[in-house]
């Protein structure tokens, strides 16, 4: 598991679903389990252990990459078929794959971006977190409702957005600013009932939107002004293992065309941001 310093040794829900707990060592599945307070021994034949292992922290495996864009998607097709263009930059490339790096708990916020043949373009991660804000993420949902913060940076560490998310009551809104801090624009929740909606406003104007196509906000259609589909976010699955212990979102995003600035940005931002502040929360309103 590569991100162990953010899982530290303890008893977790064990993910082979044979027992109550497994003990986790702080770098992998031992065979110490427990059940109703009585602890046992269970080395899982196999290789069990070490196959569930592989499937947490692999969001940069190429192989992996390539079967989420191979997945069954939007109208019974590939959710991404392969396009000619792109240079290896974030807002040149016509497919992004945003894989959220995997914890047992989600106390931190942390992406992956690639390019459709699997070349990070970008890091995602939330910043401004104060220890008791962490905690609080870790034993309620209230967090939801309180200031959120993306940093997205290229490859060698330089800032390309930032991204805020002020606390909210009801409706979500994000704040998108450039490197230097100058607001691009914001993405506006409309609605919250039913399917969810945002609007992709600059200077006080609505350029496109961004539709749920069901109502856990799974999937998302971007459109300009014209009400023309600009671009697609789909959500894709790692299997059951995975899905199941891990807080882990992944989501492809293919750009049909490239559109005028701000949008543009607004587009990517949206991407970026579909988890933390754009697709309804589990946990509770989104």
């Amino acid at each position: 598991m590569s991100d162990t310093p953010s899982t530290p040794a303890n008893w977790f829900p064990d993910p082979t679903r044979r027992h109550e707990l497994r003990y986790w060592d702080g770098a992998a599945w031992t065979e110490h389990i427990s059940n109703q307070g009585k602890t046992g021994k269970d080395s899982v034949k196999g290789g069990l252990l070490d196959k569930i292992d592989g499937r947490i922290g692999n969001e940069a495996d190429p192989a992996k990459i390539q079967r989420q864009l191979s997945g069954s998607g939007y109208r019974g097709a590939g959710i991404a078929q392969p396009v000619e263009g792109g240079d290896g930059t974030l807002f040149n490339e016509p497919i992004l794959v945003v894989n959220q790096k995997a914890k047992i708990f989600e106390l931190t916020n942390q992406y992956g971006v690639f390019s459709q043949h699997g070349t990070q373009v970008a890091q995602v991660n939330q910043v401004g977190q104060s220890r008791a804000k962490k905690v609080m993420r870790l034993v309620s949902s209230l967090d939801q409702f309180m200031t959120h913060k993306l940093e997205i940076t290229d490859p060698a560490g330089q800032v390309l957005m930032r991204l805020t998310r002020p606390a909210k009551i009801i409706k979500s809104t994000v704040v998108v600013e450039d490197a230097a801090g100058n607001e691009i624009g914001r993405i506006v929740q409309e609605k919250m009932i039913g399917k969810i909606n945002f609007g992709l406003e600059a200077n006080g104007q609505r350029l496109g939107a961004i539709k749920a196509e069901n109502w856990r906000a799974w999937n998302f259609r971007i459109e300009d002004n014209t009400g023309t589909e600009i671009a697609r976010i789909t959500k894709t699955f790692e299997g059951i293992a995975k899905t199941m212990f891990t807080t882990a979102d992944n989501y492809v995003v293919q750009m049909h065309s490239k559109p005028p600035q701000p949008l543009h940005s607004l587009v990517v931002a949206s991407a970026l941001s579909v988890d933390t502040a754009l697709k309804q929360d589990s946990r509770g309103l989104g």
